[in-house]
This record gives structure tokens, sequence and C-alpha cells, in this order.
């Protein structure tokens, strides 16, 4: 696990370097870039195990890669621990602008319900684990892989494994009112 962390940082480091000591761009660096961002697409969809024609979203899969690993706390919104609902909070904050609310079923009261077949790149998968009502949130991937905060950190799994076939509720999608609504108080705040 640690050359594969380290081989990860190493590519990063690399292709942060050589963002850096570009100076104008021009028609090659242009091809340059392109093959890069590529490059970095096949490899977060090889990581994440998301088929690469499914990853059209590379902010998602950037600020997901890196959160991998975060200890699980309960209750926790940081670095140093963070809950599934905060995690997706975050995710949400950061990757689409959208500031949505803090605990997994009144996420779920902001989404529209969607079949599991029907699932898209950044949609909200909802469990009930132990539990009659909703406790567990993850944002979909695709190929059935969601990332999550569970009590391992922060992980990418499967909604093929077993464990979460069986607690799987339902999927979601953000309501078009209720992103109308954001937008509008974002251009709201932008006037003031």
């Amino acid at each position: 696990m640690k050359k594969i962390t380290i081989v990860i940082a190493l590519f990063f480091s690399v292709l942060a370097v050589q963002a850096q000591t570009k100076e104008s761009p021009s028609p090659a660096d242009n091809k340059n870039s392109d093959d890069q961002e590529s490059l970095a697409k096949d490899y977060l969809s090889q990581i994440m195990g998301v088929a690469l024609s499914a990853t059209s979203n590379m902010k998602l899969f950037h600020f997901v890669y890196d959160w991998i690993g975060t200890p699980y706390r309960f209750g926790g919104s940081s670095r140093r621990g963070i809950d599934c609902s905060a995690f997706t909070k975050e995710l949400y904050s950061q990757v689409f602008n959208m500031d949505i609310q803090r605990s997994s079923r009144d996420i779920f009261s902001m989404v529209s319900p969607v079949r599991k077949d029907d699932l898209q790149e950044g949609d909200l998968v909802f469990f009930k684990i132990h539990s009659r009502r909703i406790s567990h949130v993850g944002i979909y991937l695709g190929n059935n892989r969601f990332a999550h905060a569970s009590s391992r950190g922060v992980a990418i799994s499967s909604l093929d494994d077993a464990y979460y076939k069986r607690y799987f509720y339902r999927g979601g999608r953000m309501l078009d009112s209720f992103k109308a609504e954001l937008q509008k108080q974002e251009d709201d705040n932008s006037k003031n």
C-alpha cells in the first residue's frame, strides 16, 4: 500500500512541476495538457475501479482521491476525522458549489429518488444500516462504485458487495427545484 501511495504522490508531483514550469501555452503545450489530463483520468479511473468512459467529472475524482484514507469520526468534519454526511456535504460544496444539509436523512429530503440502474456520477446513495431510518450516505462514482466515509475511513466501495447490497435503500439526485433555489441564493449573494 505504501508503494502505491508513493507512486501516486510521484505521479501528481510530476504533473504539478510540469504545470508550474510552463510559461505560455502553445499548440504543443495544449496537446501535452490534453495528454496529461487523459493520463490522469485513466489513472484515477483505474484506481477507483470506474470505467474510463464513466469518468467525466475530474473535479469529483480528484476530490475523492484527496480524501481517501481520512479517518472516520462520528460528527467529524475535517481531515482529522469525518463522517459520511459531512464528507458528502464537503464534496457537494467543493465539487458542485452546493450547500446541502448535514445529516443523511436531511440530505435524502433534498433529492428525487433514482433507481439503482439509473444512477449517474455524482448521485447519492442511501443506506439503512441496522436501522429503519436512513443512516448512511455516499456519492456514486459509476460502475456500481461509490465514495463514502465508512468505519474504515473515506473509501471507495461497491454496491455489489454483499454488505452494501443488503442495506442499500435508494439512490437520489439533487432536486432541480433545490438546485434552482441554491442558484438564486448565490445570485442574490453576489449582488450584495
